[in-house]
């Protein structure tokens, strides 16, 4: 009986459009798991892996019983690789996350779109 070598290809993985970044708190490339509560809202400030989105909301008022319209602003985790995709005035979906620091308790998830499209 005699041996036969099988040769065997090796499949590389399919590298992503985007670029991948080294970033931990990053959703899509880090450690970073996402859970809880998903808000829309428009970006209205950003920074350095941080943005600041706000979104409005019906408030009930006990008192007058009825409903007021309330704007809410939330601070969320900007990963590295999307800094360049996502500018001020785009509508944006975040999603909660573990405490990031001490304003920072959501992370960005996806761009829904571009402040262009929106007017």
């Amino acid at each position: 009986m005699t041996k036969t070598k099988v040769k065997t290809e090796k499949m590389e993985k399919p590298t992503l459009v985007e670029t991948v970044c080294q970033d931990k708190d990053c959703p899509v490339h880090g450690n970073l798991k996402t859970r809880g509560r998903t808000f829309e809202g428009t970006v209205i400030r950003k920074a350095q892996k941080r943005l600041t989105i706000s979104f409005e909301r019906m408030v009930y008022v006990k008192k007058y019983e009825r409903y007021a319209k309330s704007q809410t602003k939330i601070h969320a985790r900007l990963p590295l690789c999307q800094e360049k995709n996502v500018q001020i005035g785009d509508l944006i979906k975040i999603q909660e996350c573990r405490p990031l620091s001490k304003i920072i308790h959501f992370a960005f998830i996806k761009k829904i779109k571009s402040k262009e499209d929106l007017k």
